[in-house]
């Protein structure tokens, strides 16, 4: 794999401050973006309506978003539910009309856009305190996931690679929040869910650089903590850029032809692709070199006990 793109010889090492200025700039934004603007949650968190609306024939999702967005609900979310007939339509609470009021209205809006009867199926309210719950059982599966993957790089590797990657998992996690938060793009469950894709993502492209780094510390006689970190990044960067221009390529393909219900999906999962094959490379590994890690971290423990010789 390493051959495909020809051997390296980049020195990543020797641009760690530099990287590690991008780096601090980059989390310090999107910290200031979280508290200065927050993210902008959806009806999965905040609460609301979900109203269940069935066509004739197959539904237009653009008109009807338009439709909703002319009768002002312009944050509607709206999508196909089950068949491509019936349509699913999660509205943000409305403090000036009733669960009725709001549904008349919705129906009234959808027969006169359409030369078809729009038969109503159901409405739901879902209570902002469901909303909060989630927000919490969202935020406590993030952590839960950084603590397995802490506890596991510690028992695979050793515990400065566990400081690396939970370093560069938080990174990344931070950034794309932060990025949400800057352009206000709506938050709910799917790119909550690909927030834990993007940390699946990220740690298997880093465990493919320690791996490396673990085999070439206990392989080269001769060379730097600094050095074998090079020379272990060059020989997984073929691998790693391939595998992130592939993933990227479907992802583009999600963004752009997936329609507006998984623009923001395939978007967090670009995002975390970008910033992970980075952090990868110049935040885990340089958190292991600052972290002082030495050949002797790596040499497996000696069993204490007697050897007895066999007569």
């Amino acid at each position: 794999m390493k051959n495909l793109i020809g051997d390296l010889n980049i020195d990543f090492m020797g641009k760690r401050k530099f990287a590690l200025i991008l780096s601090c700039a980059m989390v310090l934004i999107a910290l200031a973006a979280l508290f200065a603007r927050g993210l902008n949650l959806g009806v999965d968190f905040t609460g609301g309506y979900t109203i269940e609306v069935g066509y004739e024939s197959a539904a237009n999702l653009d008109e009807v978003r338009s439709t909703m967005a002319a009768n002002g609900f312009e944050d509607a979310v709206v999508q196909t539910f089950g068949s491509n007939t019936d349509v699913l339509i999660r509205i943000a609470p409305q403090d000036e009309l009733t669960g009725v009021e709001l549904s008349t209205k919705v129906i009234s809006a959808l027969d006169a856009a359409s030369s078809e009867t729009v038969e109503m199926r159901r409405v739901e309210f879902v209570g902002p305190q469901v909303g909060e719950e989630l927000r919490e059982t969202g935020g406590l599966a993030v952590l839960a996931a950084l603590a397995a993957i802490v506890a596991y790089i510690w028992v695979r590797f050793e515990k400065k690679f566990s400081v690396g990657s939970v370093l560069a998992l938080v990174h990344d996690v931070i950034i794309t929040l932060g990025i949400f938060a800057l352009f206000q793009i709506e938050f709910d469950l799917t790119i909550l869910a690909a927030l834990l894709a993007v940390i699946g993502y990220s740690l298997n492209d880093t465990i493919v650089v320690f791996d490396r780094i673990r085999e070439n510390f206990l392989e080269m006689r001769r060379g730097t903590p600094a050095e074998v970190i090079n020379v272990s990044v060059n020989q997984t960067l073929s691998r790693t850029i391939i595998t992130s221009l592939t993933t990227l390529l479907v992802l583009f393909a999600l963004f752009f032809l997936g329609g507006k219900i998984i623009n923001g999906f395939a978007l967090a999962l670009i995002i975390g692709v970008v910033v992970g094959t980075y952090s990868s490379i110049f935040v885990a590994s340089t958190a292991v070199l600052q972290l002082g890690i030495t050949k002797e971290d790596l040499m497996p423990v000696e069993k204490e006990g007697v050897d007895f010789e066999e007569g």
